[in-house]
């Protein structure tokens, strides 16, 4: 399977991604703007995503009952050369499951990503879950 995105710049302050039908506005102001995904920040919402779609592809397989998930990361750069050191993620899920269900979940998720295996190729990626604040155990 091949994956492909291009790119435009539109101007000194963003540029454009696209890919199918959907269109991402690239922060690529060396200002910063605040409407738009930074490099940094889209390479964490593409970790997101990739758990996001993979607790999608295995609980239908687990029969594992969800209302909502909700994934927090955080990565921690270095400036010399600039990269970054690692990744905290913290996976929230809305579900009645125990806590052994969700810690299979969590492993399914960690096993079949492909963005967060590549990731955690090349840098600390580290995580936990839990269950959403208020939902039954």
């Amino acid at each position: 399977m091949d994956y492909q995105v291009t790119a435009v710049r539109l101007d000194a302050h963003g540029s454009l991604a696209r890919s199918k039908d959907a269109e991402v506005a690239l922060d690529t102001d060396v200002a910063g703007r605040r409407d738009a995904f930074n490099p940094a920040e889209l390479f964490l919402a593409a970790i997101a995503a990739c758990m996001i779609k993979g607790i999608e592809r295995v609980t239908p397989m687990l029969g594992f009952d969800l209302r909502g998930v909700e994934v927090r990361l955080t990565a921690t750069r270095r400036d010399s050369p600039p990269f970054i050191a690692g990744i905290d993620y913290e996976l929230i899920v809305d579900t009645d499951e125990d806590d052994g269900r969700l810690d299979l979940l969590h492993r399914n998720v960690r096993k079949y990503g492909t963005i967060s295996n590549t990731v955690a190729a090349a840098t600390r990626l580290e995580g936990t879950i839990r269950r959403r604040d208020g939902a039954a155990s």
